[in-house]
């Protein structure tokens, strides 16, 4: 007979769930907002888990309850152990499957991104953390709580000082660039000064200050020194996270993967990816740089399968999780059975 499993992936951002088989069939697959407990708190995490996994088994046609082996829960905010410990006790007291597993999301990103057991996984989105693992069972981690714990880079980090160099760069304080222009007419404004008051008074609303990230990247490829310089600093910041991770694994010198992943280094900006990879290969020459195709929530039902002792469906599902968005499957997937 075949098991079930419940694989969750939670980030900052948005969560997806996934209701499969052991087989690799996946029965059902649902997204919603941010599941993490930095974000929502315990209580409001574990409410938005509850509500997607019973719009999980709503899909799949199953009544909720319905026992699942694994509950594989992949979290954003899953840092320190005694955030671990916390979301475990809480999710597994709502009873979802025989055995709960938790752990941080970038696991799953690893996962996704190789089946080999000597990794490193570096991910870039709105914000920056890594993990690493070792065939011994060994693993390497941050305490990723952002500025307080030395944390730098990522989407937000990037968009922020973007701005703040074309302020400087403007008025005078710091290096002319291109961004200032740039950021003016991104904005509508004839300077970036009058794009600081705009954020000021909240004519501009904060949260479009993420776009700048994307507009760092098209100004540095036309070679301006000071958007370049970003640039590097996030290179440098990547790399400096692999090498301390593998260092921990004593990785280096052996053969091994690191994962990039997240919105930033997914999107393999020319000038951003070639520094990674050379710099990655400098430090350890056997290393294999990897962005994977699929989604992290691939990598959290694959931990599961592993989990059941059911590797032998990766394929299939990773097949299938690649024709498939949250939002398409209320007609793609068949109503049925376990």
């Amino acid at each position: 007979m075949r098991a079930l499993y419940l694989a969750i992936d939670g980030g900052n951002s948005k969560t997806d769930v996934v209701l499969g088989t052991s087989t690799g069939e996946i029965l059902g697959y649902v997204r919603g907002g941010t599941s993490s407990p930095h974000n929502i708190g315990l209580d409001g995490a574990v409410a938005v888990l509850s509500h997607l996994v019973r719009s999980a088994y709503t899909q799949a046609g199953m009544a909720f309850g319905t026992p699942v082996d694994v509950v594989a829960a992949y979290l954003a905010g899953a840092d320190l152990p005694v955030e671990v410990t916390a979301l475990h006790g809480a999710i597994a007291a709502e009873g979802w499957a025989r055995r709960t597993i938790v752990d941080n999301d970038c696991f799953a990103l690893l996962r996704s991104g190789t089946s080999l057991p000597d990794a490193v996984t570096v991910v870039c989105g709105a914000g920056t953390n890594c993990v690493g693992r070792a065939a011994d069972g060994r693993t390497a981690r941050f305490v990723a709580l952002g500025p307080i714990s030395g944390d730098w880079g990522g989407g937000h980090d990037l968009a922020d000082q973007s701005l703040h160099l074309a302020a400087r760069g403007e008025d005078g304080r710091g290096q002319p660039t291109a961004l200032s222009a740039a950021i003016a007419a991104h904005f509508g404004r004839p300077t970036v000064e009058a794009v600081s008051i705009a954020l000021h008074f909240g004519d501009i609303p904060r949260d479009e200050l993420s776009a700048l990230s994307h507009l760092l990247f098209e100004v540095a490829a036309t070679g301006d020194e000071v958007a370049s310089a970003l640039v590097t600093r996030q290179a440098q910041e990547v790399l400096a996270q692999h090498r301390v991770a593998a260092t921990r694994l004593d990785l280096l010198d052996t053969p091994h993967t690191l994962v990039l992943g997240g919105s930033v280094l997914r999107a393999q900006h020319p000038q951003l990816h070639r520094q990674i990879v050379a710099g990655a290969q400098r430090l350890a020459p056997q290393v294999q740089v990897t962005v994977p195709d699929a989604a992290p929530i691939a990598g959290a039902a694959l931990l599961a399968l592993d989990a059941l002792d059911s590797s032998a469906a990766e394929a299939v599902v990773r097949a299938e999780l690649a024709t498939m968005t949250p939002q398409a499957l209320g007609s793609a997937l068949p109503r049925r059975a376990a």
